[in-house]
């Protein structure tokens, strides 16, 4: 496995700065303790918070987020929010959150703001009813044609935005164009809104980063950018066969068989363990498995 180091920009060149470089996990499979992944992994998310060495910031401490399906959920499957901007690794609210519930499903967050300002409302998994939304990257240029983007927005959707942040926006331009019915093609219609958006305001590369969108039951992982060169992105491989590969790894035994992590960053140093997901893909990750299709290719 390997992941870039490079920071694409917003003009096509490598630089330090810009838009929001964030580090994620989505988790699905047999309920368990989220603090299993968010804080006991070997390279656990709030461990990249502290150092990201995929990143394209090496720290994360601009806010994090927590949204989970409660494992004995009796509200059709609406998820649970919760967000702070405090760092990761200084909040003792999520450790003790994290270690007290068990989910089937759950997002996390670890936030680098570069632009939008540092507020609950800016920090994901950002929800909508049943859906849970969480994004890395930029949309580059975004305040040159954001109201072009809110316009687009339907209008029952437009007062439940909250924040300031790209990221928001295109989830609620994901819901106006259908994710309920058909998630990777409402994705896909929302990136290409921005990237036309983007187009007419003179942005060259408008799109970077990777994508999480969940409805309780299928995760969809997308990573993708105007110029090809996106955020890492990696998901694990089928737990029986990581039990072959590995059976005196005594910590897969906390996993069962369906278990599977999407994540910005491999979550230890096991070959094998995560794969990478190639540019231009959505990985789909539900109860039977994993499997990758083409998103948006050139």
């Amino acid at each position: 496995m390997t992941g870039t180091r490079r920071r694409p920009s917003r003009d096509g060149a490598d630089e330090i700065s810009g838009g929001i470089m964030c580090r994620w996990l989505a988790y699905t499979g047999e309920a368990l303790q989220p603090s299993t992944l968010i804080l006991d992994a070997q390279h656990s998310v709030v461990a990249m918070s502290l150092n990201s060495p995929l990143g394209a910031e090496t720290v994360n401490g601009d806010g994090f987020g927590f949204g989970w399906y409660p494992a004995d959920a009796t509200d059709s499957g609406h998820p649970a929010v919760f967000r702070s901007i405090e760092p990761a690794w200084n909040d003792q609210n999520l450790r003790e959150l994290s270690s007290a519930v068990r989910s089937p499903l759950f997002f996390t967050h670890v936030r680098a703001a570069a632009g939008p300002p540092i507020q609950q409302t800016n920090c994901h998994p950002y929800r909508h009813e049943k859906w849970l939304f969480m994004h890395n990257g930029f949309v580059a240029g975004f305040s040159s044609f954001k109201r072009d983007l809110l316009l687009a927005v339907d209008p029952s959707l437009f007062p439940l935005i909250q924040g300031t942040t790209d990221s928001e926006v295109m989830f609620h331009l994901a819901l106006t164009y259908g994710l309920e019915d058909d998630p990777i093609a409402a994705v896909g219609a929302a990136v290409r809104r921005v990237e036309e958006a983007g187009h007419a305001a003179g942005v060259q590369f408008p799109m970077q980063g990777t994508i999480a969108v969940t409805n309780g039951e299928t995760v969809w992982a997308f990573r993708y950018s105007s110029q090809g060169r996106s955020r890492t992105l990696f998901h694990s491989a089928d737990v029986p066969t990581l039990r072959t590969m590995y059976p005196d790894v005594e910590r897969l035994s906390t996993f069962g068989d369906h278990a599977q992590v999407v994540v910005s960053e491999p979550l230890n140093d096991l070959p094998g363990v995560f794969l990478e997901v190639p540019e231009s893909t959505v990985a789909v990750l539900d109860p039977t498995g994993y499997h990758h299709a083409e998103f948006l290719a050139a």
